[in-house]
This record gives structure tokens, C-alpha cells and sequence, in this order.
């Protein structure tokens, strides 16, 4: 059995105040949002419960699927860097960036080098996409949606270099009957996953992408509630499960702040799949809120 926590959207505060020249540009529109609603939003309180709650799970491996940053501020690399310290090692970590993560051009390519050993690929590089992380048969792919954009706007896209490799990664694992492959990304990968101006504006590449050489399992955040979509794939459906912000304090039980635990198991027909979602309680507390199960995935 092998068991992954996937968090996301922890989006880390308290936000620094910028410097006046910091401001002119999209981070103006951000930092007004922060201060008129998401500081009252993204508890860093419950945060750190939900990373301690975590960590007394003793998974084998956590998946941040992005927005470690609110405006992309240079002080907010090192407080990125900081909080996946606090995740664990990079070794047994992974990291893909959200829209907010490139808030601005340089944004990403500054948190990149930052919290580089968190996307360390197995070959060795850092910083780039995707990255191919094998721990016996679980492989995980690590893809970046992040792009800067326009005020207002929160699209992601994979382009086609990176869409290409990842296409060719995932054939590749694909002819080993022994190998799950996990993909991670922020955005939701598939059509009409996230309104226009939020969605992937490449999401029907991809699906094109993943129905002709499949996954077993995709991750995303970016939306800030649970989720479950499936995409064909060419031996079945795939399960697309999104979670909720990590740090969100109000909402629903599906957007208040909650991570999701995967348990990968393997008997004599193939492999199985199971998802539990850990969140804050109405009651205030934190904890199991459920098991869903995802099912036989493949045969073998």
C-alpha cells in the first residue's frame, strides 16, 4: 500500500506589505483582494493543524498542487520555501505552481529557484515541467499550468513543449503493467473544469493527450473545493480529484479547508483505489470527513 496526502491552494500569509513600485502592476488588484477578503479566508492557524494532521498520517509521499504565493512579492518565495520545509523533505515531497505562484512575469521563475528541490526530477533537474519522481511502481508527474496573466484573469495553460514531453513520459511508464502514474497540475485539466478566465485554456489538448496514453490517477487545486471528474482514458475511465484550499476557514464542508489521502493497493487482478477526505468538521474540529471509493482502477 502506498499513500499520498495531496494539499493545495494554501496560499501562505500573513501577506508582507509591498513597496509602492511593487504595485503597478496586477499585484494592485491582489493585494486589494487580500485585504478586503482572503486575509480573513486563508487561516494560517488551521494551516498548521492540517499539516500536523498530516503528518500524524505518516503518508509515503505529499503532493502540493500550488499557490504557495497570494502576489508573486519576492518575500513570499522564501515564506514558500519555509512552509514546504515544514511539509518534509524534498525527497518525499513534490510540488507543481499555481496561477498565483506567476502572478507577474518573474513571479514563478523567482519561486522556482526557491523551492527548486521540491520539483526535482529524477534525472536530476530542478525547476522544470514536467518532472518524473519513481518510488518503486508509483511514478508521479509534476505538471506546471502556472503562467502570468492579466488583472482579472486566473487561466492556466501547458503549452505544447511541455504537453509533448509529458505525452511521451506517460507512454513510456504506460507499457509497464506495474506502474501507477500520478499526474499532478494546479488547474483543472479538463473542459469546463474552471469558467473562462480560471479554466485551462489548453483542457481539450489535454484530454486529447490523456485518452491516448492515459494515467491512473490526476491531481488539481485552483478551485478551492473537493471534486470528482473522470476522463477516458484508453484502458477506462480516470479519476480527476480536486481538493479544497488548505487553509480556507468559511464556505461549505466542501470549501473549507481539507486535504485528500490516497491509499494505493495492489491484489492479484490489479490495482485499487481509495480516497479519504481530512478537513475541518462544522463542529470546528479536524479530522476524517469520509472515505470515497475510486475502485478498480486497471487490471494487470
Amino acid at each position: 500500500m502506498f499513500r499520498i496526502a495531496h494539499l493545495t491552494d494554501p496560499h501562505v500569509g500573513p501577506l508582507p506589505r509591498p513597496r509602492l513600485r511593487q504595485m503597478l502592476n496586477k499585484r494592485l488588484t491582489g493585494w486589494y483582494n487580500w485585504q478586503r477578503s482572503r486575509r480573513a479566508i486563508h487561516n494560517m492557524e488551521l494551516l498548521a493543524v492540517l499539516v500536523a494532521d498530516i503528518h500524524a498520517q505518516n503518508p509515503d509521499h505529499i503532493a502540493c498542487t500550488g499557490d504557495t504565493c497570494n502576489i508573486g512579492l519576492r518575500s513570499e518565495w522564501a515564506t514558500s520555501r519555509v512552509f514546504l520545509e515544514g511539509l518534509g523533505d524534498p525527497s518525499l515531497v513534490s510540488f507543481v505552481p499555481g496561477n498565483h505562484d506567476a502572478y507577474v512575469n518573474g513571479a514563478l521563475e523567482g519561486l522556482l529557484r526557491e523551492v527548486a528541490p521540491w520539483t526535482r526530477s529524477d534525472n536530476g533537474s530542478e525547476g522544470s515541467f514536467p518532472f518524473l519522481r519513481r518510488y518503486g511502481p508509483i511514478a508521479i508527474i509534476g505538471l506546471s499550468s502556472a503562467i502570468p496573466t492579466l488583472p482579472f484573469v486566473a487561466s492556466g495553460r501547458v503549452g505544447s513543449k511541455q504537453m509533448k514531453a509529458a505525452e511521451a513520459i506517460l507512454k513510456e511508464l504506460g507499457q509497464d503493467p506495474s506502474c501507477f502514474r500520478v499526474v499532478l497540475i494546479h488547474h483543472p485539466p479538463h473542459v469546463g473544469g474552471a469558467p473562462s478566465g480560471r479554466n485551462l485554456t489548453d483542457a481539450k489538448r489535454f484530454e486529447a493527450m490523456i485518452g491516448r496514453v492515459g494515467a491512473e490517477l490526476i491531481l488539481h487545486g485552483h478551485n478551492h473545493v473537493g471534486s470528482l471528474h473522470n476522463l477516458d482514458g484508453p484502458r477506462g475511465p480516470i479519476p480527476v480529484v480536486g481538493a479544497p484550499s488548505a487553509s480556507a476557514s468559511g464556505g461549505t464542508v466542501t470549501h473549507t479547508a481539507g486535504y485528500h489521502l490516497f491509499a494505493i493497493g495492489k491484489d492479484e487482478t490489479g490495482f485499487t483505489l481509495s480516497a479519504e477526505l481530512r478537513g475541518l468538521r462544522p463542529d470546528g474540529s479536524f479530522g476524517g470527513m469520509g472515505l470515497l471509493s475510486l475502485g478498480r482502477l486497471r487490471d494487470m
